[in-house]
């Protein structure tokens, strides 16, 4: 049974972000709470370990496909790896309960934006992406023209991915995928692989201080692991099969519904 649960627990977590692309990582902690009874100090860092090799796998096989833009990765990973254990260390100072709370209403944003843009795209009203960015592809190299602003933009997002994975146990790629969305003139498919190989480091990172802190629960950790893989490879093989957009509302939905349970049990 001690094995038994994380690995279920996993196996929806891996679902979801096989048939989402994304986004799965994020109900990983409130889960690990509800289902395991855990306090945010051990549920963060077995979400980040679970990320780090779930997006992993995922980043990889966007380097393999040529699509991952590694250098802008490295940045951005650079910056979150060096606030990541400032994050660590702030998240030490505040009690579970305004954690819990703050972590309910950042769910609450990131579900009433994937509602959004859900129905967007449903209705085929996605908004047309900008003909200028800050980080523009050379069309000649096919690489970034790295002028200052890209540079900033890239460390500033990055840092603030890893403080927050620091502090609250998340990828990071409700922002991440955004902010290159607005600040680059990549096409989707190389923002996700990019986005992925960013939150494989900045986690595993994040998860190897937790472990070196003692803040790692190996015995549960392994085990939600193995079934986040398992259930990402099986979300892979049905997402051909769904409609991603409505998968994108029932998943928001629930989350939505999770972050209102967050905040109202931590509150009253």
């Amino acid at each position: 049974m001690n094995f038994l649960v994380p690995c279920l627990l996993g196996l929806v977590v891996g679902l979801l972000m096989g048939l989402t692309g994304s986004g799965g990582g994020i109900v990983s902690v409130p889960l690990l709470i509800f289902g395991l009874e855990l306090p945010l100090s051990q549920a963060a860092p077995i979400a980040l370990a679970s990320m780090a090799v779930s997006a992993g796998l995922g980043a990889y096989l966007g380097f393999r496909a040529k699509i991952l833009r590694y250098k802008a990765a490295a940045l951005m990973s650079t910056m979150g790896l060096l606030l990541s254990p400032f994050g660590l260390w702030v998240s030490h100072l505040i009690p579970d309960k305004p954690l819990i709370i703050g972590f309910g209403v950042l769910l609450l944003f990131v579900s009433i934006r994937m509602l959004v843009q859900a129905y967007q795209s449903l209705k085929s009203s996605l908004p047309t992406p900008r003909t200028a960015a800050l980080c523009e592809l050379n069309p000649n190299t096919g690489k970034f023209t790295w002028t200052r602003s890209c540079l900033s933009v890239l460390f500033l997002t990055g840092g603030t991915t890893g403080f927050l994975s620091g502090l609250l146990g998340v990828g990071g790629g409700f922002m991440l995928v955004p902010a290159l969305r607005k600040f680059t003139n990549l096409p989707m498919q190389s923002i996700v692989a990019t986005t992925l190989g960013v939150i494989a480091i900045v986690s595993a990172g994040s998860a190897l201080m937790a472990s070196a802190t003692g803040d790692m629960n190996w015995a549960i950790a392994t085990p939600f692991i193995c079934g986040s893989v398992i259930g990402l490879l099986f979300g892979k093989k049905l997402i051909d099969r769904i409609h991603s957009s409505r998968v994108q509302q029932v998943f928001a939905v629930f989350t939505f519904c999770i972050a209102c349970d967050l905040i109202y049990k931590n509150v009253f």
